[in-house]
């Protein structure tokens, strides 16, 4: 079965990404994580996002787009990136999510994909 786990941070765990003194291991986490999903065969795609800065958000109201810069929502958590894994059940995906770099200081998660429909 497919689940994505959604990794959110907290604003100070992001700011780590371009810290001088914080960037090493927060990255190091990261590509250790990802690649022992990758290794364990379980993982089917997966993202780092940009910044929440870099969003743009889309409404539409009364016919009309409505059209903003940045998230959606003022959060203490933001959405920093997600990955699809394969894997048997939900115990499976909770024991991946558990392992995130995030999970401690943030969260992470985890719901199940829509299979394709079948025609």
């Amino acid at each position: 079965m497919h689940y994505m786990l959604m990794f959110n941070e907290t604003a100070a765990e992001m700011a780590k990404r371009d810290h001088p003194q914080a960037a090493a291991a927060y990255w190091g986490g990261w590509t250790a994580y990802m690649g022992a999903i990758a290794q364990s065969g379980a993982m089917v795609s997966g993202n780092g996002l940009q910044l929440p800065e870099t969003a743009t958000t889309l409404r539409v109201g009364e016919g009309r787009r409505h059209v903003a810069d940045g998230p959606f929502a003022d959060t203490k958590e933001m959405l920093g990136g997600y990955v699809i894994i394969d894997v048997p059940d939900l115990d499976s995906a909770l024991e991946w999510a558990s392992r995130a770099p995030c999970a401690t200081a943030g969260s992470v998660e985890i719901r199940p994909v829509l299979p394709a429909p079948v025609h």
